[in-house]
């Protein structure tokens, strides 16, 4: 690959961890935001809803804007309100009289910059001449985990030498993240995602098309798959090891982030030697097994951590590997494509624990029960893939 365009697939790894920044760094102050500004913690819970609500319509508009205003200027844009966002993280609950207001105002930001984030760089490390776009969009995905893991360490890590105190600080330095990696994208070649001489799909035409609605399912189920046991992963260290919740937080959600990060890495390293479509069938199958090994009444407690971890590395798959899968079978996609298909993802990563949480809440508070019937998700995947198959023999 040119060496041009080398610089181009770093520049979206990075906006994948710059992703991961503005998802996962304020969940870890959301003790903090209580005690020191008495905010009520079911108003910090509405953080993270407002967040990926955002992020969700953001996905949406995207299509009647990205393809106008183009790549260059739409990761531009990304970088810049999420850096902003963490800047006024930084300065607004002490600024505003309602401290509350200050970060929800720093929230909305940053989504907006972390959802054009999701719909963008995917389509512009597909467009890249890469010798295999699968490995590529693989190893893409696998930065979002790997800085997952970092926000957690470094955090956790400043907190200890520093203190919880001066996150303020923190929070400026992570902002440097986004600001450096949009001066990089001002500078970087950016290649079109539809060939020259071709025009992408209208909006109408993609809705028709039998294909995207099963690859829409795929990706509605991958965020599931993926969030159902995320979600609840500490809760199961906690219980499981009857560790205090810092340990927690490190064996579960960091064990989840770092299986499925090395399941996508795997892939981005191996991946001419694993064909995708039986890669995604495996992981699938995989993410079966791991659903009944955390549900399963037993009395090795840990076997549930253990289930979770083996639940990172089936899902970590699932979202790189669909998109990859629709970019080759629906080529005219473009932008709407992508667009679409990570609206479909953040469904699935927000419908997936509400509906564990409510068949737990039904089944009497019973989380092993709720796991369980989450089965679905993954059933729903496999069965996406066979009508693919079908229906690609039939074209």
């Amino acid at each position: 690959m040119d060496r041009k365009y080398q610089q181009t697939v770093y520049a979206c790894f990075t906006g994948y961890i710059v992703q991961a920044i503005v998802n996962n760094f304020v969940p870890l102050l959301f003790l903090t935001f209580h005690n020191t500004y008495g905010i009520p913690l079911s108003k910090i819970t509405f953080l993270v809803t407002v967040n990926f609500g955002i992020q969700l319509c953001v996905d949406l508009l995207s299509v009647t804007f990205v393809d106008k205003i183009g790549y260059r200027v739409s990761a531009v844009i990304a970088h810049a309100i999420a850096a902003v966002g963490l800047i006024m993280l930084a300065l607004l609950p002490d600024i505003l009289s309602d401290s509350f207001i200050g970060i929800l105002i720093a929230v909305i930001f940053y989504a907006v910059g972390g959802g054009l984030l999701e719909v963008i760089v995917s389509p512009i490390m597909e467009a890249c001449p890469t010798p295999n776009k699968e490995k590529a969009m693989s190893m893409l995905h696998s930065f979002y985990c790997w800085g997952h893991v970092g926000v957690v360490l470094i955090s956790t890590a400043f907190f200890a030498l520093f203190g919880i105190s001066n996150w303020k600080v923190l929070a400026v330095i992570w902002a440097l993240v986004p600001i450096l990696n949009m001066v990089v994208f001002t500078k970087v070649p950016i290649k079109s995602l539809i060939k020259n001489g071709e025009e992408s799909m209208s909006l109408v035409t993609l809705l028709k098309t039998k294909l995207f609605w099963i690859f829409m399912l795929m990706m509605i189920c991958s965020g599931a798959c993926e969030q159902a046991v995320s979600q609840w992963a500490s809760t199961f260290a906690e219980q499981g090891l009857g560790v205090s919740k810092t340990i927690g937080d490190l064996a579960g959600p960091m064990l989840f982030a770092v299986m499925m990060g090395a399941s996508r890495a795997i892939y981005g390293k191996y991946g001419e030697k694993l064909p995708l479509e039986k890669f995604v069938f495996g992981s699938g199958l995989l993410c079966l097994l791991s659903y009944f090994m955390i549900s399963m009444p037993t009395d090795i407690p840990a076997l549930g951590l253990i289930g979770c971890g083996i639940c990172g590395f089936s899902v970590g798959i699932m979202w790189p590997g669909t998109f990859s899968l629709a970019s080759v079978s629906i080529p005219r996609g473009g932008t709407a494509l992508f667009a679409l298909l990570a609206l479909g993802g953040d469904i699935g990563c927000s419908s997936g624990p509400t509906y564990v949480g409510m068949i737990s809440s039904t089944l009497g508070n019973d989380l092993r029960k709720g796991i369980f019937c989450a089965v679905i998700f993954p059933v729903l995947l496999i069965l996406g893939l066979i009508f693919l198959k079908k229906i690609s023999k039939n074209m």
